[in-house]
């Protein structure tokens, strides 16, 4: 499946797009269509660093309705009230939250009832294709030379998550300063050995 790109606006830090693939798409679909959600809002979660704050941004850089990031560690009697004014404004709210074992445990009971019936909307683990995507974002971001060679040859030995191709990004990029090298192969391989140690994780 291939990959597309929803752009941000300018401004701010971090990435100016957000790569889309079978783990996020049926999430931002749904994002696009806010109207329709139970009560006007959806939760969303996620692994870290899979691009929940990214959407959120997205979602509300396009108008859709009001988003509040980290909403799990937000005190709860505020988030009702929050929940209140967008019900009153007609206005589609969406939470994002990290990925919780036993799920979102709320302990309001009036909060956890309307959130109980709003749309549950999840961010799974990346694929090969996505992978390969992302580190190529990644290293873009930081003007890092790596190639749809270098994503072939990495993808391939690295955990399947989200986190995995930044810090793997992030270390091939240090690496390279470090020796003041070009991020060939050899630095690729230490990056991995530094990341894994001599067994590498393979995808499935």
């Amino acid at each position: 499946m291939g990959q597309i790109a929803l752009p941000l606006k300018a401004g701010g830090h971090g990435p100016s797009r957000i790569v889309l693939g079978p783990a996020n798409q049926a999430a931002v679909e749904a994002l696009a269509m806010a109207q329709t959600w139970p009560f006007r809002t959806a939760v969303l979660s996620g692994p870290p660093r899979s691009g929940k704050t990214l959407l959120a941004r997205w979602f509300a850089d396009r108008g859709l309705g009001e988003a509040i990031d980290d909403a799990d560690r937000v005190d709860e009697t505020e988030l009702f009230h929050r929940w209140n004014r967008a019900q009153e404004r007609a206005t589609p709210l969406l939470l994002v939250t990290g990925q919780h074992e036993h799920g979102w445990r709320i302990t309001l009971p009036d909060l956890a009832s309307r959130l109980g019936a709003a749309l549950q909307l999840a961010i799974g683990a990346p694929d090969e294709a996505l992978l390969e995507d992302l580190l190529l974002v990644h290293a873009e971001q930081r003007g890092l030379a790596l190639g749809p060679d270098a994503a072939a040859y990495l993808v391939p030995r690295i955990e399947r998550t989200h986190i995995a191709v930044e810090r793997l990004v992030e270390t091939i990029d240090r690496l390279s300063l470090e020796r003041k090298a070009p991020p060939t192969q050899g630095i690729w391989r230490e990056a991995l050995e530094e990341l894994y140690g001599p067994n590498e994780p393979r995808l499935l």
